[in-house]
């Protein structure tokens, strides 16, 4: 079956080559060429970043200007300044988070080398023996044996601790979770900061949530009235101080998390699988070396150059039916919330029956992408190449017979 060549993109470097970053198949989105990556709910970045701004901005209007001529000396410009340098370096925070690679591990271009499946061994020399890659694999890693599940989107077995994100479709190494609030996945290369950023915040909504109070304070003192009518004074410190103690709640509770995940080196996807309640954490190094392996490690590279020029591959040619190569999820309805994709048996089901109401009659069509094509197993992709060759012939013979009507009539 031939497949039109996509469009060629103006923006690549040289004629039939692109970058990276514009042929990547997860759900990641790309600003300047790849050198910032953010997740596909990136939108809610704006948010979080007005969250953290539009209260800084009111305190600083209505509280911090006022206590700068309550205070002596310097101390009320302090107030001020501490308040728009701790949420510049809070936002920093937040973008060194969203914008960089979590760890994410490139997909192979092809599968790893399948083995025969169990009583296909002796198979007869003129016969193909069924191959399938086995579900999971033992690794062994500085003396402790690991558990590795295969990948059918990323077509690879995934390293220790490393799952699959099914909102991004990319395999994340140390993967902690998926946070909408930063729009990103919170793994290796990004935890850091993302533990930094929770934590500055909490100290920013405890900064503005006791100057408001003191700044209710000032007013009770300089006028000798009550704390209700100091209140009713200042209804920005009241917006202020309801907003931030319901924040502290969140943030608060997220730091004090999370400084437990450090401590017994556990990510939040391993804590809620409840991985390590009947056995001990191989991972576990003791609280000091735990700490100094999150806050003091080096970061390693990132494994992906987005903005790397790649050449455009050719389309896969089709496989025959004898003998193939078969998932490890073949014929089994996963469950498992690391996948970022159906089991396969789900797909060839939903596409034998499309093809079967065609066969019968039905206007229905088997609809394929193209970039899902190579993705097919060989029964599928075999079905679909017989019924686009029968398309295609069955048009050319309805052009025969209708020249042949138009001729009888143009010459009788």
């Amino acid at each position: 079956m031939y497949v039109v060549p996509p469009p060629e993109r103006s923006d690549s470097g040289s004629k039939g080559d692109l970058r990276v970053n514009q042929t990547w198949k997860g759900s990641n989105i790309f600003f300047l060429q790849g050198r910032f990556v953010f997740g596909p709910d990136v939108r809610s970045l704006a948010l979080t970043i007005c969250l953290i701004a539009v209260p800084v901005t009111v305190f600083c209007i209505f509280v911090a200007r006022k206590l700068m001529y309550d205070f002596s000396d310097n101390w009320g410009v302090s107030i001020e300044a501490v308040a728009v340098v701790f949420t510049i370096y809070d936002i920093i925070l937040l973008l060194l988070t969203s914008g960089r690679d979590p760890g994410i591990i490139p997909r192979n271009a092809h599968p790893p080398e399948p083995e025969p499946l169990d009583g296909n061994m002796d198979a007869g020399a003129g016969q193909t023996p069924q191959l399938r890659l086995p579900r999971i694999k033992e690794v062994e890693v500085n003396g402790i044996t690991f558990k590795v599940k295969y990948c059918d989107t990323c077509m690879l077995y995934r390293p220790p601790r490393c799952s699959h994100c099914s909102i991004c479709n990319n395999c994340v190494e140390k993967f902690d979770h998926h946070c909408p609030w930063v729009g990103q996945c919170i793994g290796l290369r990004n935890y850091r900061f993302f533990f930094m950023f929770v934590f500055s915040t909490t100290l920013l909504c405890i900064y503005v949530f006791a100057f408001c109070w003191v700044y209710i304070r000032k007013i009770m003192e300089s006028e000798y009235t009550t704390i209700w009518k100091a209140m009713l004074k200042t209804p920005a410190s009241i917006v202020l101080i309801i907003y931030t103690f319901i924040a502290i709640w969140f943030v608060f509770g997220l730091t004090a998390f999370h400084l437990y995940l450090i401590s017994t080196n556990q990510t939040t996807y391993e804590n809620f699988r409840y991985r390590y309640d009947r056995r001990s954490n191989p991972h576990n190094k003791g609280v000091v070396n735990n700490f100094k392996e999150t806050f003091y490690s080096a970061i390693p590279p990132s494994k992906n150059d987005f903005r790397a020029m790649v050449h455009r591959e050719p389309p896969l040619p089709s496989r025959s039916v004898a003998g193939g190569f078969m998932s490890p999820n073949m014929g089994k309805a996963s469950d498992d919330v690391e996948m970022g994709r159906k089991a396969v048996w789900a797909d060839m089901d939903s596409a034998m029956s499309e093809y079967g109401d065609a066969k019968n009659g039905n206007n229905e069509r088997l609809h394929v992408r193209d970039g899902e094509l190579g993705e097919l197993s060989p029964d599928v992709r075999t079905t679909v190449d017989e019924q686009n060759d029968r398309r295609v012939g069955g048009q050319a013979g309805e052009g025969k017979a209708e020249a042949g009507i138009c001729h009888q009539k143009l010459w009788p």
